[in-house]
């Protein structure tokens, strides 16, 4: 595929090593031998165990919680595979940790997302690879090449297998109807749209205004890119129960659930609630409520064109 003759060599950090495992699976390439661990006093320790010299080498690596300790994984196993002679590295990473942190909300406040980028650009990263930023002007922050991948297919595929009748897609906030919109545009069907009217008057906190659209007698589904404390999403499929829909699904890329998530989940009026495997989900959060479907084959299809030099744009 790749006129330079490299190959592919696929790693693992430990926020990721399931997903990895499963692109490794998907493109027919064994996962490669990277020991990440800790030493006593904490500090991170990577052994690769095999040659990386001249490969195509993709460091999979969501920096979720705890999300200091695999942004530092991220920063060191890239610093090896560039002292390695690695042919390229690109940082695969699935869920961009600190994004909210996109600009100066107030005086004085750090633009950490940027801060992100350029420490994975100094470690020695080529390019980069993720998926649904929380705030896409992040892809500009780089000044290496960033594949900015989109999840709402697959989201849309799982729904449109269902058939559900009467759908309305809601927008959990006015920042989010181009998401919102494009995903509704993916559904059978002509699939209107509505729009949840809120104030946030502090962080993980939110206040429904209104709501614009009619969801009287509809099945809903609440679209986020993500979803933390899960106070936002829970609040806004009980307003929309309140306001006669009929059931509530939500769905997002990037299943943070961090806090009380899971319990206001489950008291929730959401129905179901349909996530990518962008973050791990541990055992504790796996409940009859949370479907989840995997990026690995978009992820996969994505890193082979970019191994052979062909475009990635038709996979967004």
């Amino acid at each position: 595929m790749n006129t330079s003759g490299s190959e592919i060599k696929i790693l693992a950090g430990n926020s990721s090593i399931e997903l990895a495992q499963k692109i490794a699976d998907y493109i027919g390439v064994p996962l490669s031998d990277c020991q990440v661990g800790t030493f006593s006093d904490g500090e991170i320790s990577v052994n690769m165990n095999e040659t990386v010299r001249g490969c195509d080498v993709y460091v999979v690596q969501s920096t979720n919680s705890p999300v200091n300790d695999n942004l530092m994984e991220l920063l060191i196993m890239i610093d090896a595979l560039r002292r390695a002679s690695a042919g390229r590295i690109t940082a695969v990473i699935p869920y961009y940790g600190y994004a909210r942190q996109d600009r100066k909300a107030k005086a004085r406040d750090p633009i950490t997302a940027k801060l992100v980028a350029n420490l994975i650009t100094a470690a020695g990263a080529d390019r980069v690879l993720t998926m649904d930023l929380h705030a896409a002007q992040i892809q500009g922050y780089f000044d290496i090449p960033l594949d900015h991948l989109q999840g709402g297919k697959i989201l849309a595929d799982y729904f449109n297998e269902k058939q559900i009748e009467d759908l309305v897609v809601v927008s959990p906030d006015l920042g989010s109807v181009t998401r919102s919109r494009k995903f509704a545009n993916g559904l059978d069907g002509d699939v209107p749209l509505a729009i949840i009217d809120k104030r946030r008057p502090k962080a993980n906190v939110s206040e429904i205004m209104n709501i614009i659209g009619d969801v009287a007698g509809k099945n809903v589904i609440l679209l986020d890119d993500m979803i933390d404390t899960a106070g936002t999403i829970c609040n806004a499929a009980n307003a929309l129960k309140e306001f006669g829909a009929k059931e509530v699904y939500a769905c997002c890329t990037h299943a943070v659930l961090s806090g009380p998530a899971i319990e206001r989940i489950e008291a929730s009026a959401i129905s179901e609630l349909i996530v990518l495997d962008t973050i791990q989900l541990p055992e504790e959060k796996k409940i009859d409520k949370i479907q989840v479907k995997s990026v690995a084959p978009l992820f996969g299809d994505a890193i082979k064109k970019i191994f052979a030099n062909e475009s990635v744009s038709e996979l967004f």
